[in-house]
C-alpha cells in the first residue's frame, strides 16, 4: 500500500486495499479481520460472500454506528454525557460540553471510520462486477446489501457534518482520491443516499428477516430508513420541496408499517423487545447488528459498560464505575406510570455513583459469564421507531388524527393514557403544550440510549429554535457540561483538522469553528 500524509487518502484505503472480515454467509460465523489486494481478490462468489460479510462487521465498530458509539450521538444531546472532564485529555466530555475541537482525536476516528464503512461498500460495488454469478438475484442481492450501508452510513455523515465528500467508487489512484478531497453540497449527499435506497427497495432482498437471517439488510429495512430520509430531508433542506418530501416519506414509512407481523405495538411488551432469551423471535426488530452471548469477539459490551458499581442488574461482572450517564433532565421527562423509565434506568445507592444508571440493555445470565460477553444485539431500527416517524409526518402534513393513533399505539404499550386524556391534564399540557412537542416527547421516552435522540432534535428544530430549547434548559439537570456553550455552531460537529489541511477551499470547515 501506498502512504500518504494526509487523512482523506488514508482513509479511502486508497490504490486497493480492503479490509475484510468473516467467512461465510453466515454473519454469526467469523474470523478475524485481514487484508487483500481489492482488484486480484474478487474472483468466486465466495469471495464476494467474504466482502460482504466484512461491510456488515462494519457495523459493529464503536467509533463508527456500532453499540458503543453513542459519545457520537446520545452524549451529543440532552438525554446523557459524562460528569468527568479529565479523561483521555477530556477530549470525550467536549461532545456534550460543547465545546468540541477540531483537532479532536475521537471525532477524526469517527470521521475515518465511517468513511472506510463507505470504501468497503464501494469496492465491493466494484468488485462484484468483476466476478461471473451463477446465481443473478444473489449478485442483486449482495448489491442492494452494499448500497443500503453505504446509505446508512452516509445518513450520519451528512447529518453531523452538513456537506461532506461523496465518493461512490473505488479510489485506485492518487489523482483519483485528489479530484474526490472536497465537500459535496448536503442535497446532492441525500438524493445519493436515496437513490442507493430506492434501489435496495427495488432489488432481491427479502420482504423481511426470518429466524435463521437476523441482522441482514431486508426490503423492510431499506423502506424504513428510506422514509426516515425523506423526513429528514423534507424537514432540514430546501422547503420548496418540503411537501414531496414528507409524501415520500409516508410512502415508505407505511411500507415498512404493513410488512409488521403483528396487529398494534401492545402486542410486544416493551421488555421483550431487549430480551436476550427472546431476541431470535422478537417481531419487533427490522434491523439490527447480531452479537454472539459468550463469545470474547462477537458479543456485547453494553450492558456490562452500562453497569453502575455495586449493582447485578445489567450483567455479572463486578463494575467500579459509575455505569452509564443519564441526566436529571430526561429523568424528569419521564411521565408518572411509564413502564419503559423502570426498564431503561435506575438508581444506583453505591456512594460513589448516586445517581441513574442505563439498565435497558441486559444480559446477566451465566452464559454471559463474569466477563461481561452479553447476547445483546445492537437495534439500529424497529417498528416503535416507524410508528412514531408516521405520527410525525403525519402529523407534518396536517393530519392530526393519524398522527395521534399512531402516538397512542405507543403510549398504550408503555402504560400510559391516551395523548386526548393527557392533553386534558394541566402539567401535560404545560410540559407538550403542541402535538409536535408531544410527539418529540414520546420518542425520547420510547428511544432514549439508542442513539437517535440527537437526531430528533435536529429534525424537530431549526437552529435557531434548537439554541432557544437548549438555553431554556437547567443547568442543574446536566452536570458540569455547560448549556451555556451551546450555540449556532453545534448544528454540527466540526471537519477534522487533518481534513481541512488538504485543501481549505475545498475542505472548508463549518461555522464557528
Amino acid at each position: 500500500m501506498i502512504k500518504r500524509k494526509y487523512t482523506f487518502n488514508t482513509l479511502f484505503s486508497a490504490f486497493g486495499l480492503v479490509v475484510l472480515a468473516g467467512c461465510s454467509n453466515d454473519f454469526l460465523d467469523q474470523e478475524n479481520p485481514n487484508a487483500v489486494s481489492a482488484p486480484t481478490f474478487y474472483r468466486t462468489q465466495d469471495d464476494l460472500a467474504l466482502a460482504v460479510n466484512g461491510i456488515y462487521n462494519s457495523l459493529r465498530d464503536g467509533n463508527g454506528i456500532g453499540e458503543n458509539s453513542g459519545l457520537f450521538s446520545e452524549e451529543r444531546s440532552d438525554n446523557t454525557g459524562r460528569n468527568d472532564n479529565q479523561s483521555n485529555a477530556g477530549e470525550p466530555f467536549q461532545f456534550n460540553d460543547f465545546s468540541l475541537l477540531p483537532s479532536n482525536t475521537y471525532l477524526k476516528s469517527h470521521w475515518l471510520t465511517l468513511f472506510q464503512m463507505v470504501t468497503r461498500c464501494n469496492q465491493v460495488l466494484a468488485g462484484i462486477e468483476r466476478v461471473t454469478f451463477t446465481d443473478a438475484n444473489l449478485k442483486e442481492q449482495y448489491k442492494a446489501e452494499a448500497k443500503f450501508i453505504r446509505a446508512l452510513t452516509y445518513f450520519h455523515l451528512v447529518r453531523k457534518w452538513g456537506d461532506v465528500p461523496l465518493v461512490t467508487k473505488e479510489l485506485l489512484s492518487t489523482d483519483e482520491v485528489t479530484a474526490a478531497t472536497f465537500r459535496e453540497k448536503q442535497d446532492v449527499v441525500y438524493n445519493q443516499i436515496a437513490q442507493d435506497l430506492k434501489d435496495a427497495v427495488a432489488s432481491t432482498l427479502p420482504d423481511k428477516q426470518t429466524a435463521n437471517t437476523k441482522g441482514k439488510v431486508t426490503k423492510n429495512a431499506a423502506n424504513a430508513l428510506l422514509g426516515q430520509v425523506y423526513l429528514t430531508m423534507a424537514t432540514t433542506l430546501d422547503a420548496a420541496n418540503r411537501t414531496t418530501n414528507l409524501n415520500e416519506a409516508k410512502k415508505y414509512l407505511t411500507a415498512s408499517y404493513n410488512l409488521r407481523s403483528f396487529g398494534e405495538l401492545k402486542e410486544v411488551p416493551y421488555a421483550d423487545v431487549f430480551d436476550v432469551a427472546k431476541k431470535s423471535t422478537n417481531a419487533e426488530i427490522i434491523f439490527q447488528v447480531v452479537n454472539k452471548q459468550g463469545d470474547i469477539n462477537f458479543s456485547s459490551s453494553i450492558a456490562r459498560n452500562n453497569q453502575a458499581k455495586g449493582e447485578t442488574i445489567n450483567s455479572l461482572f463486578a463494575s467500579s464505575g459509575s455505569g452509564g450517564n443519564v441526566t436529571p433532565d430526561l429523568v424528569q421527562d419521564y411521565e408518572e406510570g411509564d413502564v419503559r423509565k423502570d426498564f431503561s434506568i435506575k438508581f444506583a445507592n453505591d456512594p460513589i455513583v448516586k445517581d441513574y444508571f442505563i439498565t435497558k440493555y441486559r444480559d446477566a445470565s451465566s452464559a454471559a459469564t463474569t466477563n461481561g460477553y452479553g447476547g445483546n444485539d445492537w437495534i439500529l431500527i424497529r417498528y416503535a421507531d416507524v410508528i412514531l416517524m408516521l405520527a410525525e409526518v403525519n402529523m407534518q402534513l396536517g393530519d392530526e388524527p393519524a398522527a395521534i393513533g399512531f402516538l397512542d399505539q405507543v403510549r398504550e404499550r408503555a402504560g400510559l393514557p391516551k395523548y386526548a386524556v393527557s392533553k386534558a391534564n394541566a402539567d401535560y399540557a404545560a410540559k407538550y403544550p403542541t402535538l409536535k412537542l408531544a410527539i418529540l416527547h414520546e420518542r425520547r421516552a420510547e428511544l432514549a440510549f439508542e442513539n437517535h435522540r440527537w437526531f430528533d432534535l435536529l429534525r424537530f428544530f431549526t437552529t435557531d429554535e434548537l439554541v432557544a430549547y437548549f438555553k431554556s434548559k437547567k443547568q442543574e439537570n446536566f452536570g458540569i457540561a455547560k448549556l451555556s456553550n451551546f450555540g449556532k455552531k453545534d448544528r454540527y460537529y466540526p471537519i477534522p483538522f487533518d481534513e481541512t489541511k488538504l485543501n481549505p477551499e475545498k475542505m472548508y470547515q463549518n461555522e464557528g469553528y
